[in-house]
């Protein structure tokens, strides 16, 4: 009889000691859990905090230049430019062709391009640009945008990082509270990881591509962009610039006549046929005159 109670005691206590050893078993392994997503987290802030720590060599400089130049032929010009960016690599982002406004009876067009162009070939391009047009005018600016592209791209490691640690805890997930909330961090992870992972695409097409703002504007005479250093040298350039203005008002006289000169055909034949009218009035009534003299 005391075998069988001792033996029942016995039994008892082996199963409230497994209980027992569930319980904390599954309590570990939330606590587990949670301690690594808390590691993890510890882990991106530090890394986070050094991101200016090495900064690289190359600095990440965003360029862009503004240029106005002339030519007497826009469509020439226009079709070399396109030829040079071909060479060079690069696109057109956005171009604008104006027909622009008649004056002394030609029309002045214009062009406005927004060009893509390689880095490291800028300075090349703006080369061939200035040989097969006057430039006017050129600025030049450039970014640094260094430490803002370091600090996205630390940041997508850093979530590139945790996420690969939250799909370990997904898999070790115990409890379905603990599968909510890994799921849950994970689904704002990605999300964030997309949107740094679409601005550092941007930066780096920014870096890599140099942007041109280019203005082409189509004159009859080009500005005169060198600086006269001397009075003579002054006075010689108004002299050539008043002899060409005499010879260019005698140039649009000419093609005025030429194209009024339908107008002018049509008044002369009215002012011819009113004289020859007046001539036969004055002829008739001098016939007039001449017969009531001879009557008297």
């Amino acid at each position: 009889m005391k075998a069988r109670k001792i033996s029942v005691w016995i039994l008892v206590f082996l199963i409230l000691f497994s209980l027992v050893g569930c319980s904390s078993a599954g309590g570990s392994s939330s606590e587990n859990a949670k301690a690594d997503d808390t590691l993890v987290k510890e882990e991106i802030t530090a890394d986070t905090e050094n991101t200016f720590s090495d900064l690289p060599e190359d600095r990440k400089l965003i360029q862009t230049v503004n240029m106005s130049v002339e030519t007497e032929d826009l469509d020439s010009v226009l079709a070399q430019i396109e030829s040079r960016i071909s060479e060079f690599q690069g696109y057109v982002e956005s171009s604008n062709v104006q027909n622009g406004s008649r004056y002394s009876n030609r029309r002045y067009r214009n062009a406005g391009l927004t060009i893509r162009i390689p880095a490291d070939s800028l300075e090349s391009f703006m080369g061939k640009v200035g040989e097969i047009s006057n430039v006017v005018s050129s600025q030049k600016k450039v970014e640094d945008v260094t430490l803002n592209y370091v600090a996205t791209e630390s940041r997508m490691k850093a979530l590139q990082t945790e996420e690969a640690r939250l799909l370990e805890l997904l898999a070790k997930a115990a409890t379905m509270d603990d599968l909510l909330t890994v799921e849950k961090r994970l689904t704002e992870v990605r999300t964030e990881l997309e949107s740094v992972t679409s601005s550092l695409r941007v930066f780096d097409n920014q870096v890599n591509y140099a942007t041109v703002h280019l203005n082409v504007q189509e004159v009859t005479e080009y500005t005169d962009v060198t600086q006269a250093e001397t009075v003579w040298q002054r006075i010689g350039i108004g002299f050539k610039k008043s002899l060409k203005g005499i010879g260019n008002f005698f140039v649009e006289v000419f093609v005025l006549i030429i194209v009024a000169s339908p107008y002018l055909v049509v008044a002369a034949v009215i002012v011819f046929g009113a004289v020859m009218a007046m001539r036969l009035r004055h002829r008739k009534n001098d016939n007039k005159n001449k017969e009531e003299d001879k009557k008297e």
